[in-house]
């Protein structure tokens, strides 16, 4: 049986890895069997002109989520490294607090791949998709 970790324990790790999560101040929501759902709380100065969510903060969001996904089979130990992150921006995400559900597809011994993807905070409708390849740590 796998041992599994608090989603408080994995936003620990991320903060500590990823600083700039806990900058942001990003909350993993949940982080179990290969998923993770994390927040990113509104931010002015995360807003680009026309009063969207920015890029840059959208795909650090989308590798933060998918790291935890990870971290979430490893019980909190990975240290694989992004290798590819591939974002459809699929609508404007408005100026609201965002989520990104991240999921481990497949994970082997020298790659993991996956996908996330994020919405606004209370609704269904993805705004954007990712897809991403991880180097796995040995």
């Amino acid at each position: 049986m796998t041992e599994t970790v608090s989603a408080a324990f994995i936003q620990q790790v991320m903060r500590a890895g990823v600083p700039l999560t806990a900058s942001w101040g990003v909350e993993v929501l949940s982080a179990t069997a290969g998923v993770a759902l994390l927040r990113l709380p509104h931010d002015p100065q995360l807003l680009r002109p026309g009063g969207v969510i920015s890029g840059p903060a959208l795909m650090g969001l989308a590798d933060a989520a998918f790291w935890c996904a990870l971290l979430s089979l490893s019980q909190g130990q990975d240290q694989s490294l992004t290798s590819n992150l591939n974002i459809s921006f699929l609508r404007r995400v408005p100026p609201r607090a965002v989520l990104a559900e991240a999921r481990v597809l497949k994970h082997g011994r020298t790659l993991a791949y996956g996908e996330v993807n994020i919405r606004s905070d209370g609704a269904e409708e993805v705004l954007a998709h990712v897809t991403t390849t991880w180097a796995v740590a040995k």
